[in-house]
């Protein structure tokens, strides 16, 4: 029997769902690097002191945060923001309270916190993957990629990889990426991020990430919102460029089937520091604007 090397315990609000707050840090049922299993949280990542894996554990009301690897104490000492614990509603109550849809939406999902990883790669390698192809093509990338550079993650549960080194992506020829379903752009765009990563990892907050992010060639408002909203928990990290984001807020706030982004930041300005906050309850939800015409792929955004 494998035994962590480091643990803690933490006591979410009442109500806090596991599931549902951490699900943002899973591409996928079947990601290689992330998954809940058995009602527990399985995130495998790189940290300064070496690999590790985090496993979130409900028990009794309480989370038990175990973790394995050299890494074990970092992971754990962060384990409450990766689990959303950290995350700050202050003044959200107030700013729901002045839309119907949205209040409803906060009370049925009070249980619902954004995770920080405190990591900007892991999230960035996933966004640059899903940048203007369907979600079951930018999964076989990131998946494909995750395997190829293959490493297990420690801890019992197997099998679990570590997301790749970041130096060795960016040393990774773009054509290697190619039976991934990887075209040169956004390889090169992964190998250029990958490049500078220790420079990302440094920010200090959302803004300064923001802000390097959108200097590298081929990374745009959208792909940095992506990656700030898990690595910082931004509540107010709104995805522009998104192909159905603009859609689904006119539809739940103003009951306007389309909308391009002007008119998405428009409806959300009255909930400015929580706007990313607001698209995630819409999410949560399930809410869809009509769709018209023929059925066409699903695609995440519009442009990167």
């Amino acid at each position: 029997m494998t035994l962590p090397a480091a643990s803690r315990t933490l006591r979410p609000p009442a109500g806090y769902r596991l599931a549902a707050s951490v699900r943002a840090l899973t591409f996928s049922p079947y990601d290689p690097c992330a998954r809940i299993a058995a009602g527990s949280f399985w995130w495998a990542t790189r940290t300064p002191a070496g690999p590790a894996t985090l496993a979130l554990r409900p028990s009794g009301g309480e989370l038990v945060a175990e973790g394995y690897g050299p890494g074990a104490d970092w992971v754990v000492e962060r384990a409450d923001a990766v689990a959303g614990l950290r995350d700050d509603l202050t003044g959200f109550a107030e700013l729901a309270a002045a839309h119907p849809v949205v209040a409803r939406l906060a009370a049925q999902h009070r249980g619902l916190r954004m995770p920080a990883t405190g990591q900007i790669f892991p999230r960035l390698l996933r966004a640059v993957f899903e940048q203007k192809v369907t979600g079951k093509e930018a999964y076989r990338a990131y998946a494909a990629t995750v395997r190829h550079f293959r490493a297990a993650a420690p801890g019992p549960l197997q099998p679990l990889l570590l997301p790749p080194e970041p130096a060795a992506v960016a040393a990774t020829p773009y054509w290697v990426f190619h039976p991934f379903g990887v075209e040169q752009r956004r390889a090169e765009t992964l190998r250029r991020a990958a490049a500078v990563a220790d420079r990302l990892e440094r920010c200090a907050d959302a803004e300064e990430a923001t802000r390097r992010l959108t200097v590298i060639a081929g990374i745009g408002p959208w792909t940095a919102a992506e990656v700030v909203r898990i690595a910082y928990g931004d509540p107010d990290a709104v995805s522009v460029g998104d192909y159905h984001i603009p859609n689904t807020v006119a539809w739940a706030l103003a009951g306007e089937p389309r909308a391009d982004d002007a008119r998405m930041l428009a409806l959300l300005e009255p909930f400015r520091g929580h706007r990313g906050r607001v698209c995630l309850l819409l999410e949560a939800a399930g809410i869809q604007a009509p769709k018209y015409g023929p059925r066409a792929p699903i695609r995440s955004f519009a442009r990167f």
